[in-house]
C-alpha cells in the first residue's frame, strides 16, 4: 500500500495536478498525505495525519509552487503512527533530496546501525522510508567523491545502483533532486508497482509523471508509457529530458495481493488488467462453489471490490446476482484504518443489509479476501439478523497465512484468523455454513493471463516464500515483538480475558 506520484512539467505549476492525482490514489492510504514542489531553487513542502482532501486547500496552491513535484498517500507498515513520519522525507546533503516510498525494507536494522553509526546520519523517525533516503544520500556522495560533482546524473544513478545492492525488501521510490530533477527507481523485484507517463506540450516538449497506479495519469491527461523495470531508475532532469539507466538486473515479480485487493480495478499493473484479473478469480472460484452442490438462494458481493468476482461467480453457476450489502459511501476502507478500534466500530457504520435479500433465503457472500476476519464475521451476523436461512462464505483469494513484508499491514501471523488453522476451524469461528477459499495456482493463472510473459508472483501471504530471500525467522520474530505490534495487541485486549488475534482482529 501507500500510493506515489511525482510530475515534472515544462510550464506550470504542478500542485493542482498533484493534488488532483492523490485523489485518485487515496485507496492506497488514509493515514497521511504530504506533497512538495520544486521551482529550481527552492522546495516547498506540506505534509500531515489526514486525507488529501483535509490537508491541502486552496491556499496551498499558491505556496507549494514549481513546475516539478511529487506527493505520497500513507498508511504505516513500519514505524509509528505520528505525523512526524507522513512522507516526503528530506536530507539536505548532497545536492538535496526528497523522498517518497512505497513498500518495506526488510533489512532496517543493519541499515539503520550503518546509517547512524558508520556514516554518522541523525535518523528523525523509525520510519524504513528515511533509512532509505539515507542510503540513497550516502552512496550518491560515495559517487561524488570517485566521478567529481560535475555529472550529477552519473552520479545519481550510481548512487541507486549502489543501494540497490545495500538494501533489501520492496520499494518504489519517487525523488526530487535540487538542480537536478525528479528520479524514479523500483526495487530488482518489482514488487510494488510504479509506472511512468507522458503528456505532450504543443511546442514545449513533453511533460512526465511517474504513479504507482495508472488511474492517477488521465485525470491530469497523461498517457502511460509503460511500467518501470524492476532495477530500473529514470530520471527528468530540470530540463524536461529523460535518462534511463538499468541500474542492477531484475525479474519482475509483482506482489499478486495488489490485483486481489489494493489496486482500483480500472488499473493496469506490469500489462495485467486488475478487473479482468478478478473476472477470472471469479470463474475459477465458481467450479469450487458448484461443485459443492449447496442450494443457494442468493449471490451477495461485500463491495465494493469483490463485485467483479461475484458477478463471474453468479454468471457461471446460473444463480441471482443480489446487492444484499448497502455501503456506506463515507466511511473508509477498514482493513486500513489505522488503529483496531477504529476497524471495529467503522464496520456496523459501513455496511447495511438490505432485509429483503435475507430473509428466508440461503446466501452466498464473496469477499475478495479475508485478513484478519472480524469484517466478515460481522457481516454474517448481520445477514442472520437479516432473517438468512444459511450464510456461506468464498474468498476470491487463498487463506492469508502468512505476514507481509513488502508493504501491506500483514506484520504478523496473530492478526491473520488462518494462521495454524484448517478451513473447518475458520468456519466455525466466522460463523458461517460453508466456507470456500480460492485456490493458489487458480489465482495465480488468473493474473499470469493478463501477462504470460510474468514468469512468478509474490504469494508470501499465501506461501510463506519471501522472493527477497532475506526473510530470516528473526526477523518476522522482530516483526511480533515490535512496538506498533505490540500497541495493536493492547487495543485487542479482551475484557477479563487474554489477547485472541484470530477473533477480534478485523480485515
Amino acid at each position: 500500500m501507500c500510493g506515489i506520484l511525482g510530475i515534472a512539467s515544462r510550464t506550470h505549476d504542478v500542485f493542482a495536478e498533484i493534488y488532483d492525482g492523490l485523489l485518485m490514489l487515496q485507496h492506497r492510504g488514509q493515514d497521511a498525505s504530504g506533497i512538495v514542489t520544486y521551482n529550481g531553487e527552492f522546495f516547498r513542502e506540506k505534509k500531515a495525519n489526514g486525507l488529501v482532501k483535509d490537508v491541502f486547500n486552496a491556499q496551498d496552491a499558491e505556496t507549494l509552487l514549481g513546475k516539478v513535484g511529487m506527493g505520497h498517500v500513507r498508511y504505516p507498515t513500519a514505524g509509528s503512527l505520528s505525523a512526524s513520519e507522513a512522507q516526503p522525507f528530506f536530507v539536505n546533503a548532497p545536492y538535496g533530496i526528497y523522498l517518497v516510498h512505497n513498500g518495506n525494507i526488510t533489512n532496517t536494522a543493519e541499515q539503520r546501525e550503518k546509517v547512524t553509526a558508520k556514516y554518522s546520519r541523525h535518523l528523525r523517525t523509525t520510519s524504513d522510508s528515511e533509512i532509505l533516503l539515507n542510503v540513497l544520500a550516502d552512496k550518491v556522495a560515495d559517487a561524488i567523491k570517485v566521478n567529481g560533482n560535475a555529472e550529477p546524473i552519473r552520479n545519481i544513478f550510481a548512487g541507486v545502483k549502489m543501494t540497490m545492492e545495500r538494501v533489501q525488501g520492496a520499494y518504489s521510490v519517487i525523488c526530487l533532486v535540487a538542480g537536478v530533477g525528479m528520479l524514479a527507481f523500483r526495487d530488482p523485484y518489482g514488487i510494488r508497482p510504479l509506472s511512468v507517463a507522458k503528456r505532450e506540450v504543443d511546442g514545449e516538449g513533453d511533460d512526465y509523471a511517474f504513479a504507482s497506479e495508472d488511474v492517477a495519469f488521465g485525470i491530469n491527461g497523461f498517457d502511460k508509457l509503460r511500467d518501470v523495470k524492476p532495477g530500473e531508475a529514470i530520471l527528468i532532469d530540470l530540463e524536461g529530458n529523460m535518462h534511463t539507466f538499468q541500474a542492477v538486473e531484475g525479474q519482475l515479480t509483482p506482489c499478486i495481493f495488489e490485483y486481489v485487493y489494493l489496486a482500483r480495478p480500472d488499473s493496469l499493473l506490469d500489462g495485467v488488467s486488475v478487473y479482468k484479473t478478478q473476472m477470472r478469480m471469479g470463474q475459477t472460484l465458481a467450479r469450487q462453489i458448484e461443485a459443492a452442490d449447496l442450494e443457494i438462494d442468493r449471490i451477495i458481493p461485500v463491495p465494493d471490490s469483490a463485485r467483479p468476482v461475484a458477478l463471474e461467480v453468479a454468471k457461471a453457476i446460473g444463480i441471482s446476482y443480489r446487492e444484499g450489502l448497502v455501503k456506506n459511501r463515507y466511511v473508509g476502507r477498514t482493513f486500513i484504518m489505522p488503529g483496531q478500534e477504529e476497524r471495529q466500530k467503522s464496520v456496523r457504520r459501513k455496511l447495511n443489509a438490505v432485509p429483503l435479500e435475507f430473509k428466508d433465503h440461503n446466501v452466498l457472500l464473496i469477499d475478495d479476501s479475508i485478513v484478519r476476519g472480524n469484517t466478515i464475521k460481522k457481516i454474517v451476523q448481520m445477514c442472520r439478523e437479516a432473517g438468512a436461512k444459511k450464510v456461506y462464505i468464498a474468498s476470491a483469494s487463498p487463506p492469508v497465512k502468512f505476514p507481509n513484508v513488502y508493504g501491506i499491514d500483514m506484520p504478523t501471523k496473530h492478526e491473520l484468523i488462518a494462521h495454524g488453522k484448517e478451513i473447518e476451524e475458520i468456519r466455525q469461528e466466522l460463523g458461517a455454513d460453508a466456507l470456500f477459499y480460492q485456490n493458489l495456482d487458480d489465482l495465480i493463472w488468473s493474473a499470469k493471463e493478463g501477462n504470460p510473459e510474468i514468469e512468478a508472483f509474490d504469494c508470501s501471504c499465501f506461501d510463506g516464500n519471501y522472493i527477497t530471500g532475506s526473510v530470516s525467522d528473526d526477523y518476522l520474530d522482530h516483526l511480533e515483538n515490535s512496538n506498533r505490534v505490540s500497541k495493536k495487541k493492547q487495543d485487542m485486549q479482551v475484557p477479563g480475558g487474554s489477547w485472541n488475534g484470530a477473533k477480534l482482529v478485523s480485515g
